[in-house]
C-alpha cells in the first residue's frame, strides 16, 4: 500500500485479528483459488493515498470469475467483459455525461489515480463462492480505513450504494464529507434509483464547492 496509509493502518495491521486474518487467506490460497491475486490485494490502498482522496466507492468483495478481481472496486482489467453491476455504473455515468463515447473497457485505475479510493470492504474470494471470504476480519480492517479516513481528512465524497454499504454511513462524520446513498448498481436493484442519483455529478460539484478538483469521469474510464 501507499506509504501514506502507514500512521494510519500500522497498529491495526499487528492486531491478533488480522494476523489470523492473514494465515487464513495464505491457507485459503494453498487449498483453492483465491481472487485477486496476492499482489493485487491491497490495490486501492496502493493506488490512491489517503490525502488523495477525493471520493470513496465502496463494494462489497471482489469479483469471484477468473481473471475479474483486480484489487478495485468494481474494477476488471483492460479485456475482461463488463460484470452487469459496473455495465450499470458506467452507464449512469453515460446518463450524467451524454456527450461522452461509449467506453471501450472497464479498468477503472484512471479513476484510483485522480483519488477515487475503490475499496472493497472485503479484499479476498474464493474463486466461484461469492461472501465466501466474509466475517473472517476484513470487515473490521476496512471498517478503521473507512473511520480514519473519515476522521483525519475532510470533504471526501462517499457513494454508498446498496444495504451493506448504507451501514458504513455511522463511521463517517456527516459534518465533514459528503454521503451519497443509492441502490445498489447490480441488475436486481440499479432500477429502483441508482440511475436516477447522478452521484457522479453531485460528487464533483460537491468537490469544486470545496476547492478540490472534480472527478475526470468520462477520462477515468476511457470514454
Amino acid at each position: 500500500m501507499a506509504k501514506a496509509w502507514q500512521p494510519l493502518l500500522a497498529e491495526e495491521k499487528q492486531k491478533e485479528y488480522f494476523i489470523k486474518l492473514m494465515q487464513r487467506v495464505e491457507h485459503a490460497r494453498q487449498a483453492e483459488v483465491v481472487f485477486p491475486p496476492e499482489s493485487d490485494v491491497f490495490n486501492a490502498l496502493k493506488l490512491t493515498a489517503p490525502e488523495d482522496v477525493k471520493v470513496v466507492i465502496l463494494g462489497q468483495d471482489p469479483y469471484h470469475g477468473p481473471g475479474q478481481a483486480h484489487g478495485l472496486s468494481f474494477s476488471v482489467p483492460e479485456g475482461v467483459k463488463l460484470p452487469p453491476s459496473l455495465r450499470n455504473i458506467l452507464k449512469a455515468i453515460m446518463q450524467d455525461y451524454p456527450e461522452a463515447q461509449p467506453p471501450t473497457h472497464g479498468d477503472l485505475t484512471a479513476w484510483a489515480e485522480q483519488g477515487v479510493l475503490l475499496l472493497n470492504t472485503v479484499l479476498t474470494v474464493a474463486q466461484g463462492q461469492a461472501h465466501s471470504h466474509a466475517k473472517w476480519g476484513w470487515e473490521t480492517y476496512t471498517d478503521t480505513v473507512i473511520e480514519r479516513l473519515a476522521t483525519e481528512y475532510e470533504n471526501i465524497v462517499f457513494m454508498l450504494w446498496g444495504a451493506h454499504a448504507h451501514k458504513k454511513a455511522a463511521l463517517i462524520p456527516q459534518e465533514k464529507h459528503c454521503i451519497l446513498t443509492a441502490p445498489h448498481p447490480s441488475p436486481l436493484s440499479a432500477h429502483r434509483g441508482f440511475f436516477e442519483a447522478r452521484h457522479f455529478i453531485q460528487a464533483n460539484q460537491y468537490l469544486t464547492t470545496h476547492g478540490r478538483t472534480p472527478i475526470q469521469w468520462a477520462l477515468g474510464i476511457n470514454l
